[in-house]
């Protein structure tokens, strides 16, 4: 079983995001706790760096190593790093889990050592229409991001 984590950190927005996968080729859970998410779905993606030394904007676009568009995460199609939306109640606290087959902490595509990112709006799944649509999912400003590291 391999295992990651990843802390978030933003001017009001923090938290921990954990992934756990029980082999190559598996799909990875992903379970994250955060808070100071206004009320509302964020889009919540694997950006490509494992660089947060100018804010969330050093950790690049989205992971997208076989040159797809964006999509959201049940799509055929998507980039590795589209994992949709999460949703905020409004509550201090936002918990969920996504289970995921297109990531993986291990192999030539690992998400280790790569960012997540929070975004401030919902991501549109690459349907909105947007000029950004099929690139970013029009997901807005990054709220709060963390570089994905092995824990035990």
């Amino acid at each position: 079983m391999s295992k990651a984590v990843c802390v978030l950190k933003g001017e009001k927005v923090n938290g921990v995001v954990k992934f756990t996968q029980d082999g190559e080729g598996k799909p990875v859970s992903v379970e994250y706790e955060i808070e100071g998410l206004t009320q509302g779905k964020h889009g919540f993606h694997v950006h490509a760096f494992g660089d947060t030394t100018n804010g969330c904007i050093s950790a690049g676009p989205h992971f997208n190593p076989f040159g797809k568009a964006h999509a959201g995460p049940t799509a055929a199609d998507r980039h590795v790093g589209d994992l949709g939306n999460i949703e905020a109640s409004g509550d201090s606290t936002t918990k969920g889990t996504i289970s995921d087959s297109v990531i993986s902490l291990v192999g030539q595509h690992s998400i280790v050592g790569r960012t997540i990112v929070v975004h401030a709006d919902e991501d549109d799944l690459g349907l909105g229409g947007h000029d950004d649509s099929k690139t970013t999912g029009h997901a807005g400003a990054r709220v709060s991001c963390g570089v994905i590291g092995w824990t035990n």
